[in-house]
């Protein structure tokens, strides 16, 4: 299944869904559980899990899998998902409310960012080093940049869809942009057949937006508000010729695919995985900006303030598990999070045969030489994401914003 970003039901049916499966809430007033205190269950516990990033493909086999190993824990976790946008403000009603009924979320550094300014998210580390300091220290380089990224906030699961990449079908474009200045010509020339989803709600609208400073010499890519000048002025320049902006990365592959839009933005993830599951024709292809610099993505696992003891033990032991590289082999995938593992040692012959094959017909050899010819930096810090966030919805997108 493709991954992307799903609305939440009414409030009131989500509300009521997880008060059923949690049985009742655990207050969330209080210190966090001290690390030396914490202790696994006598009897398994369920959990209830929200994903707003995607991420359930890859993390649900990792999550079955310790259910398998360690029933005496845990007996099931509860799947939902929801919309990255309104997750923050859920989570802060129910914690104002004096109860907690999710215990793990699975989120991109978008709802990641604006949970940590909002305080709704338990610090993990360094605070639970003891449970999860030796998966820490196994991570990758770059998963290792994005972990430091969150502060302690939240554990990377999965890193990498390396972007801003735009995507066309060779029957409709034969000679795709490689400069933003190309790009702008090209969609003044074909208006409308360009499109990026709001990068609050999508990967590869994150990508194009926080690449662009690099790519045009800003005074400063890591400040959206003081050091954008160049980049905001060639947004609002393109946007000029952008119909309008759906809601998430999904809508703008479907465009692609039925011929609505020409080119669209997109990363190497995105790019495999739609193909891989026939949402994007296989002949798919990519034209990547020169000179350009890599936007890492990840998806991290995060868990709310408010959560019992006993549930916060079984999810702090969980996360290493899911952290172990027999387990990270599994973020192979589909290829969404290309290349996906998040640790050092869990190799392609780990991964599910299924996985390999994926990567063998979908993966592309330019990859190969693509991906390290630039330099792969870290998106913006939560602080700056969410500025960014709000100034793009004020100066670019937001009246052409469509769900």
């Amino acid at each position: 299944m493709l991954k992307h970003f799903r609305g939440f039901a009414a409030a009131g049916a989500v509300v009521a869904v997880m008060m059923i499966a949690a049985g009742c809430g655990s207050s969330s007033g209080g210190p966090p559980p001290s690390a030396n205190k914490l202790a696994l269950p006598s009897s398994p516990v369920t959990l209830n899990l929200v994903d707003v990033a995607g991420d359930t493909q890859v993390a649900q086999p990792m999550i079955n899998a310790y259910i398998k190993a360690h029933p005496k824990y845990l007996s099931k976790v509860n799947f939902e998902t929801g919309d990255a946008t309104e997750i923050v403000s859920k989570l802060k009603a129910q914690q104002a409310a004096g109860v907690s009924q999710i215990d793990i979320v699975l989120t991109g550094n978008d709802a990641l960012g604006l949970g940590v300014n909002q305080g709704v998210f338990q610090k993990l580390y360094p605070t639970y080093k003891k449970q999860l300091g030796s998966s820490i220290a196994n991570y990758q380089p770059g998963a290792m940049k994005l972990f430091q990224m969150t502060q302690g906030y939240a554990t990377v699961n999965d890193f990498g869809d390396y972007g801003p990449l735009l995507e066309y079908l060779p029957k409709n474009v034969s000679n795709p942009p490689t400069t933003p200045a190309e790009l702008l010509a090209w969609a003044k020339q074909h208006p409308g057949q360009f499109m990026y989803a709001d990068p609050a709600n999508s990967g590869p609208g994150r990508a194009l937006v926080q690449g662009l400073p690099y790519i045009l010499g800003d005074s400063n890519p890591r400040d959206p508000i003081h050091g954008w000048n160049k980049t905001w002025a060639y947004l609002q320049q393109l946007g000029k010729y952008i119909a309008f902006y759906p809601s998430g990365t999904t809508d703008t592959m479907t465009e692609l695919a039925n011929g609505s839009r020409k080119l669209i933005a997109s990363t190497a993830g995105w790019d495999i995985n739609a193909r891989a599951i026939s949402t994007v024709p296989k002949d798919a292809q990519i034209s990547a900006f020169g000179h350009t610099s890599w936007i890492m993505d990840s998806s991290y696992v995060a868990v709310p303030k408010g959560i019992s003891a006993s549930h916060l033990a079984v999810v702090l032991d969980l996360i290493k598990w899911m952290l172990s590289p027999t387990q990270q082999a599994k973020a192979y995938d589909t290829g969404y999070m290309y290349p996906g593992p998040a640790v050092k040692g869990a190799t392609l012959n780990m991964a599910p045969k299924a996985d390999q094959n994926v990567i063998h017909q979908f993966g592309r050899a330019e990859y190969q030489t693509l991906l390290p010819k630039y330099p792969a930096v870290p998106p913006l810090t939560n602080k700056a994401l969410a500025a960014m966030f709000s100034k793009w919805d004020h100066v670019i997108g937001g009246k052409k914003l469509k769900s």
